[in-house]
């Protein structure tokens, strides 16, 4: 039986996810309830085939934006909406596969002993995962921890994590970036100058072939630009703050 939670759920942003969107909402349903799903602007049937599974089952609901907004602002939407229901926690994961949801139930808990802190999946590539994507993220990780003085993060870029939902909504809705593609490095970031630590929990992550269904919307140039152009404003922040990170880091070793 799934594990249930009055303060901790499944949060699955989705937007023209592929055939094994059922199967991962499945899979996360198995682990845990609630899990919610938010559509982002679908055209590809799937918000009515998970429609249609909320309707048989009472632990998932789907939230349907009517156009494509990016997974930044589904994310915000589904916070938004949870923390109205009173959640104060929503683990993040992708609706193609991906992610490992037989961890859903160590990260809640993580995150329950530590409420406080941001419990952030640091991947596990398999050998065959494209080089060009496991070499790249490198890059972005080098940047977020430059960016927080070193305060821990093992990867800004992977999407299987706990957030505490009123710091992030709190930044969210007083940042008008972070809506798309450069949503998750620029929340941990973000989340760190607020003063919630990382926690970090090793995870594997798998890439499918488009012939086992895998889809993939990364564009090399487009978000690489996007990414560059995010580590820029951030670095830019990153000087003003330093004064109150140097004092956080002194602060810490003593």
């Amino acid at each position: 039986m799934p594990e249930t939670s009055a303060t901790h759920l499944v949060l699955i942003p989705s937007y023209n996810p592929g055939p094994k969107v059922l199967a991962t909402v499945r899979a996360a349903r198995a682990q845990w309830t609630p899990v919610w799903v938010v559509v982002d602007g679908s055209t590809d049937g799937s918000a009515a085939q998970l429609q249609a599974l909320a309707a048989e089952d009472a632990g998932l609901r789907v939230i349907v934006l009517p156009e494509n907004r990016g997974k930044g602002a589904a994310v915000l939407e589904g916070i938004t909406q949870a923390a109205a229901a009173g959640f104060t926690h929503a683990l993040t994961m992708d609706s193609d596969g991906q992610h490992p949801a037989e961890l859903i139930p160590a990260f809640m808990a993580a995150s329950q002993a530590q409420p406080a802190t941001m419990v952030l999946g640091k991947p596990v590539f398999a050998a065959d995962a494209p080089a060009l994507r496991v070499n790249g993220r490198k890059v972005s990780n080098g940047w977020a921890n430059l960016e927080t003085l070193w305060m821990g993060i093992g990867d800004s870029l992977y999407g299987f994590r706990v957030y505490p939902i009123a710091p992030l909504r709190d930044i969210m809705q007083r940042n008008r970036f972070m809506r798309r593609f450069d949503f998750d490095p620029e929340a941990v970031v973000r989340l760190c100058w607020a003063g919630v630590r990382p926690l970090n929990i090793d995870a594997p992550v798998r890439y499918f072939r488009a012939d086992e269904g895998g889809v993939s919307h990364f564009r090399y140039l487009r978000d690489n630009t996007l990414l560059t152009w995010m580590h820029t404003r951030l670095f830019l922040g990153f000087l003003v703050r330093l004064p109150v990170l140097l004092w956080r880091r002194l602060q810490s070793t003593t």
